[in-house]
């Protein structure tokens, strides 16, 4: 119950900064993708079940957020969380290779997600001036900001699970 309601309150405090917060620290227009950093790192550290929930809510939070095409935002974040916990098992504390990676992978595919759902389907074909102007950048600005929100997301992920087990251990 307690891991419920931090990585609710979480994913709330992640989408009001992402949204609010980084409007200041927007660079050309860009703002780096939290919740997806949120989505891939509580799926490779914790399994696809926890990785789809915090994709699904994350992107809800999203789609609450910007009113527009109700469950566009949930349903690839929902996936892209669900396929990083596949890397569960290969995961390392200390390596912050394999969350980089995933991060990377994850907002690339989230990009090009992005430009068919919004951009290609309404006849707009400039794909090398959205991948030039927009997904790298906000890849670059995204990959930024996990090495700096990994390690501080990694030690909430502990403390969350040592709470887990003491409560746990008090039932039985």
């Amino acid at each position: 119950m307690i891991r419920k309601i931090c990585m609710a309150i979480l994913i709330v405090v992640t989408a009001l900064v992402q949204c609010l917060l980084f409007q200041v620290f927007e660079i050309a227009s860009i703002k780096p993708n939290l919740l997806l950093i949120v989505t891939i790192s509580f799926g490779l550290m914790r399994g696809r079940t926890s990785g789809l929930l915090t994709g699904f809510f994350s992107g809800l939070a999203l789609d609450i957020m910007f009113p527009g095409q109700l469950g566009m935002q949930a349903l690839i974040y929902m996936w892209i969380g669900y396929l990083s916990g596949y890397c569960y098992r290969i995961f390392y504390d200390d390596d912050i290779k394999t969350p980089l990676m995933l991060v990377t992978l994850g907002d690339l595919v989230y990009g090009l997600y992005i430009y068919i759902g919004t951009f290609l389907i309404r006849g707009r074909t400039g794909f090398f001036f959205y991948l030039g102007r927009i997904i790298i950048p906000e890849l670059l600005y995204t990959i930024m900001m996990t090495i700096l929100l990994y390690r501080p997301l990694h030690w909430l992920n502990k403390l969350i699970s040592r709470t887990d087990k003491r409560s746990i251990d008090s039932l039985v």
